[in-house]
């Protein structure tokens, strides 16, 4: 049985936000129309289907918890690294 794809969305605003946001999620069809958006608006995509996973069990708008800080920390510095290619 092939597993669903998940897809979330964060979002971090160091000016007001104490940590990245949840702004979307979905599974399959959702997933899908997700990443378009992102590709769309040429915002970095990073796959990772343990993190996807965990940030998919919060809720929409919900900061990440401090034992996710670390490996979002790593997605947040691939975006960086992206941004100053």
């Amino acid at each position: 049985m092939k597993k669903k794809r998940i897809a979330n969305a964060l979002r971090y605003d160091s000016k007001k936000d104490t940590a990245p946001k949840v702004v979307a999620q979905g599974v399959g069809i959702t997933a899908d129309k997700i990443e378009d958006v992102a590709k769309k608006h040429d915002v970095p995509i990073y796959k990772d289907e343990k993190l996807s996973q965990q940030l998919y069990n919060l809720s929409i708008g919900e900061e990440i918890p401090p034992e996710l800080y670390n490996v979002v920390a790593e997605v947040l510095a691939f975006i960086a690294k992206l941004d100053n290619e």
